[in-house]
């Protein structure tokens, strides 16, 4: 397996452009299942996900090129309606094609998903919905095993689960008659998949509010279409300017989706500039301590989470962060006091006491958000810092390495062989 070798203490500074939205790519990935034709998907980044997605894809017999970043889909060829545990088990956001398999073949089997090791992250929001839209339901052998014929309906979600909205949104979209979904995810990217599907024939109203109207139609037709920029990888370069004192712009870093970590960050005492292109960050010599509470979009997202405790780490004062998404999202807290942080988790809180600086260490990345906030670390610590299972920073990011190199950081991949030739 790749590591990644950092040696910390290099003021970054530059321009680095933002790749778009691993969460709004997949779930459009998904959405093309919906459509007899070919679907031509531009600035899509190179990670893991969007390749075990195609994998997913092809599985199910459609025919998937992916070549500089322009991705094609064609699903007239799909030829089955089971997606198997071995491929789905790989990302949580696999059990996307449900919705869409269901809508359009009337039946669907789904392995239950995997993904980042988050704690419970339930999919009973998902049936329930399936199940308002008159879809027959049953869990058998790690499976879920979806038939009917769709017909609009009320659905309120018990909570605003942005891949559960996704999913019924999209079963909802040739289901006979109208869809109302009450106490939807607001994310940016659920509004993107409707705009994505209102340019293929879809009538949807209100993506990206706790309401959204979904008319039925009987057939969708391709397009070709261009993802939102990724909020989570702007805040995470900007985060990696502000964390070393140097002085980045993130070009199509999207401000308008980014208000909660700017203003954290700007708390922190981080120079933050809004541009028409991007924003330009500029890190103070010291940081100042906060509290960061977590929940759905708008507030501050759990992805950030544990982005921003690097930078808290060695701000001055004592931090506090309130986890209320995730049951299992400190786990990357040992690696950070490997490299001399001082933190203690107590429930769905960490509290975290400042020091002068963190020191580099041999770490693990968990999942994909805890992977980047050891990079982050390792960017700042001082000596040599080797982050183990960059697979998992692999599945969210393009090119996190050439971005940083770019900027200044002195961060390599190297493989196994080539660290014990």
């Amino acid at each position: 397996m790749d590591k990644f070798i950092i040696e910390g203490g290099r003021r970054l500074e530059g321009v680095v452009e933002v790749s778009s939205a691993k969460n709004a790519v997949l779930p459009i990935m998904a959405a093309s299942i919906l459509v007899t034709g070919e679907v031509t998907l531009q600035n899509i980044p190179e990670i893991r996900d969007v390749s075990l997605f195609c994998r997913l894809l092809k599985e199910l017999g459609a025919n998937v090129s992916f070549l500089d970043k322009t991705l094609k889909i064609d699903c007239r060829s799909i030829n089955k309606t089971l997606a198997l545990y071995e491929t789905v088990k790989e990302m949580r956001a696999g059990f996307l094609v449900a919705g869409p398999l269901l809508a359009r073949f009337g039946e669907a089997k789904v392995s239950f998903p995997g993904g980042c090791d988050l704690g419970s992250r339930k999919i009973n929001i998902h049936l329930k919905g399936f199940e308002k839209l008159g879809a027959d339901v049953r869990q058998e052998g790690g499976y879920i095993t979806l038939c009917g014929k769709l017909k609009g309906s009320r659905c309120y979600l018990d909570y605003p689960t942005h891949t559960g909205t996704e999913n019924i949104m999209m079963a909802a979209v040739l289901a006979d008659g109208e869809t109302i979904i009450e106490n939807a995810a607001c994310e940016p990217e659920i509004a993107d998949l409707a705009n994505f599907l209102n340019k293929m024939g879809a009538r949807i109203e209100g993506a990206g509010s706790s309401t959204i109207r979904i008319s039925g139609v009987s057939s969708l037709v391709p397009c070709e279409y261009s993802p939102i920029p990724d909020r989570v990888e702007a805040a995470t370069m900007m985060m990696a300017g502000a964390i070393t004192k140097g002085k980045v712009f993130v070009r199509n870093a999207p401000s308008k989706f980014l208000g909660a970590p700017i203003a954290k960050l700007s708390e922190m005492g981080i120079a933050i500039e809004e541009k028409e292109d991007g924003i330009l960050v500029t890190g103070p010599e010291k940081m100042k301590a906060t509290e960061v509470i977590t929940g759905p979009y708008p507030t501050f997202s759990t992805d950030l989470q544990p982005l921003i405790a690097s930078l808290l780490c060695i701000a001055n004062g004592t931090s506090i962060i309130r986890e209320t998404v995730f049951d299992n999202r400190f786990l990357y807290a040992q690696e950070l006091a490997r490299m001399g942080a001082r933190l203690e988790v107590s429930g769905d809180q960490l509290t975290i006491e400042s020091v002068d600086e963190l020191s580099g260490a041999n770490v693990m990345a968990q999942d994909i958000r805890a992977g980047a906030a050891l990079v982050l670390a390792g960017l700042c610590a001082k000596g040599k810092t080797t982050i183990e299972r960059v697979y998992h920073i692999d599945r969210g990011y393009d090119g996190l390495c050439e971005k940083l190199s770019m900027l200044g950081a002195q961060i390599q991949r190297i493989s196994e062989k080539k660290l014990t030739s």
